[in-house]
């Protein structure tokens, strides 16, 4: 979910929602390991061979903490990269190590890793095989971040596709939302806006997910 909101011919317009807008007490992992203050786009030194815009990070960041003051500094770390297929996330792969260096990173310094936000799937539309192994794949994903991160019952919210590059859309979005392990929460992003390409969410639609998934973080604390 590494955010294509108000990307246009190659160029971010650089219009953020209010309630995306940055927080002192809201930081992100750079690719730097460092925790400056976190600002979109929040992908811009992770997926560095696309153009990266508004995601719902921040809205997520900004509305767990209008639900739960107590949370304090929220730290995200960013690890998305667009237009990839779920086997590029297979343990073992180069995608995969980074996630999880990159959490591991974040404990190190401090940190406590509450949730795994995961909206992905759009390259699996294409072919049958893929989109039929989607399920299976994300299952064991799930089990593979739980146990390198020493997490067993880390929470999991994914995000059903609004979209997707190839027509087996439905087959993915039947994986996504059929997946029962404990601990998996599913936001839908179907019906939300798309931008004129008729895949990427606009920049509204960016926000109203990062506020579905507040709600479903909050709901499952």
């Amino acid at each position: 979910m590494a955010g294509r909101g108000g990307i246009e011919n190659g160029k971010w317009d650089h219009w953020v929602p209010p309630q995306c807008r940055p927080d002192p007490s809201i930081l992100r992992l750079s690719a730097q390991l460092t925790w400056p203050e976190a600002t979109e786009p929040l992908h811009a030194d992770i997926d560095v061979n696309h153009h990266c815009g508004v995601g719902p990070g921040m809205c997520f960041a900004k509305g767990i903490k209008s639900k739960d003051p107590k949370l304090g500094v929220v730290g995200l770390v960013p690890c998305a990269v667009g237009g990839t297929k779920i086997t590029q996330w297979a343990r073992g792969t180069p995608l995969y190590n980074q996630m999880v260096s990159r959490a591991m990173a974040a404990i190190k310094s401090g940190g406590t890793i509450r949730a795994v936000l995961w909206y992905q799937g759009e390259s699996d539309t294409v072919v049958q095989a893929d989109a039929n192994a989607y399920k299976s794949n994300m299952e064991k994903l799930i089990s593979d971040i739980r146990t390198d991160l020493k997490n067993p019952s880390l929470l999991i919210i994914q995000v059903a596709l609004a979209s997707g590059e190839g027509k087996f859309v439905d087959t993915v979005r039947s994986a996504q939302l059929g997946i029962t392990l404990p601990n998996v929460k599913c936001v839908d992003a179907k019906g939300l806006d798309l931008k004129t390409d008729h895949l990427h969410l606009t920049t509204t639609s960016q926000a109203h997910l990062g506020s579905l998934l507040a709600d479903a973080f909050v709901a499952s604390q």
